[in-house]
């Protein structure tokens, strides 16, 4: 057991167990440490690397940006040229009506913004009892207070105090087929009997109260879970029926992820809303957007005019460098067709991760595009898990032992989400990789008779 040696507080660590691993410099989809070991990054960092590392027209596009305007605020209506054109820019590529831009710096700032905003909103038009919001079980949506509390992980609520009731938080069942099916039920009738608790949840509640359902079109944190294809589409006829927005948080799968523009495309979901982040920028910048419809917008500018003010906004918002990383990095998915790649790569490591399916520690193999996980269970036939998700965190460090970074997530599902440039030899490097550790995984699980 590791004790820290310095100052530095760590997100999201065992507060026991830090400084793991020092990584010094990065190179195309691989990292290195203060000791030289090369990894092949296979998780783009954390979900986000989608260009790698080194990239010289990203670096060149900082640089300049640097050069000729670090910082400029945007209070009060001053502006730059960057800012209004990333604005325009995503306004033209995403599936929201009319869509009005608002920045921030993380995925977590973008979706508390959208939860103030919806207060706004529905305050400003007469609905003041129209405030709770939707979100499923095991769903992650970030770590800001608000942001927190639409986050379905209890880790991330547990001694924090997170006002989850106080903001009108609601849960529905994750639609994970997988582990949530009943016996005997098909997939068909998974996705019926959620949409009817869907319902039951907002005639009880009442759909007057109710703002918004939030949901990643794949979740990430919660082990990558893929819906059934007809999930979203009957949800958002529900949602519609009442007069309920549908927010999508595309902070993982946006940008070519899920082989497609976004994760909503994949998914057959039409957003009202959308969050943005990490791929926007391709981790070189922190920035993220929060995309609101043009009828919200339109509803809440005279209400700012008697005001004097909106009273929200970000020192760092529309910051001139993101916008300029920003920029550079949608230009160059455009044109390398980085989302037509990544659809060629993610149906080829799909198809090799799924070579793993019939292993006796594997569950499910399941993914869309360049983002997958492999669930590690204890009995196939049980589809019970490992407790404390010990062995699911044992891999993560075999494949670091092998030269693999992947990271274990919602117990002992191990996810991969590798940048978009990678290519079908480095997929198959990974595979080699994971494969090993694998290997010794199931060695360890046997010696200590861990099979139930």
């Amino acid at each position: 057991m590791l004790s820290s040696m310095t100052s530095l507080l760590y997100p999201t660590t065992n507060l026991t167990q830090v400084e793991q691993l020092n990584i010094v410099r990065g190179e195309g989809i691989y990292v290195y440490d203060d000791k030289g070991n090369r990894y092949l990054e296979g998780l783009s960092a954390l979900w986000c690397a989608a260009l790698g590392y080194g990239n010289d027209e990203l670096i060149d596009a900082i640089t300049t940006q640097l050069r000729t305007l670090p910082y400029s605020h945007m209070f009060g209506g001053r502006t730059h040229p960057l800012a209004m054109k990333l604005a325009d820019t995503l306004g033209e590529m995403v599936p929201v009506p009319d869509a009005k831009i608002f920045f921030a710096n993380s995925g977590s700032e973008a979706n508390d913004s959208h939860v103030k905003m919806l207060h706004y909103y529905f305050n400003v038009t007469g609905q003041p009892k129209k405030k709770k919001i939707i979100a499923l079980e095991r769903s992650y949506h970030g770590v800001t207070v608000a942001a927190a509390a639409l986050t379905g992980l209890p880790v991330m609520h547990t001694h924090f105090d997170i006002p989850v009731d106080a903001l009108g938080i609601l849960r529905a069942s994750t639609p994970h087929y997988y582990h949530g099916q009943q016996d005997g039920e098909s997939e068909a009738g998974f996705v019926e009997r959620l949409v009817q608790e869907l319902e039951q949840l907002i005639e009880k509640e009442g759909a007057e109260t109710i703002a918004a359902f939030i949901a990643e079109p794949i979740g990430g944190a919660a082990g990558v879970v893929v819906a059934p294809d007809s999930y979203y589409p009957a949800v958002q006829n529900v949602l519609r029926k009442h007069d309920i927005l549908f927010w999508a948080d595309e902070v993982i799968c946006g940008f070519g992820r899920t082989g497609n523009d976004f994760g909503s495309t994949t998914m057959g979901i039409k957003p009202e809303l959308m969050s943005l982040a990490k791929q926007l920028s391709a981790a070189y910048i922190p920035v993220s957007a929060a995309i609101i419809p043009g009828f919200m917008y339109e509803a809440m500018r005279e209400p700012s005019n008697q005001l004097g003010i909106f009273g929200h906004g970000y020192t760092y918002t529309g910051h001139p460098v993101a916008a300029a990383a920003a920029l550079k990095a949608i230009e160059i998915y455009q044109r390398e067709n980085l989302f037509e790649h990544a659809a060629k790569m993610g149906d080829y490591m799909q198809s090799r991760l799924q070579e793993f399916a019939e292993h006796p520690l594997v569950g499910e193999v399941r993914g869309k595009g360049l983002i997958a996980a492999v669930e590690l269970v204890a009995n196939k036939e049980r589809r019970e898990g490992f407790a404390d998700g010990k062995v699911g965190a044992m891999t993560k460090q075999f494949c670091q032992d092998q030269g693999l970074l992947i990271r274990a997530v919602s117990g002992n599902c191990l996810a991969f989400c590798p940048p978009l440039i990678i290519n079908d030899e480095q997929i198959d490097e990974m595979i080699f990789m994971f494969e090993a550790a694998l290997k010794q995984t199931l060695d360890y699980v046997h010696k200590h008779n861990l099979m139930t």
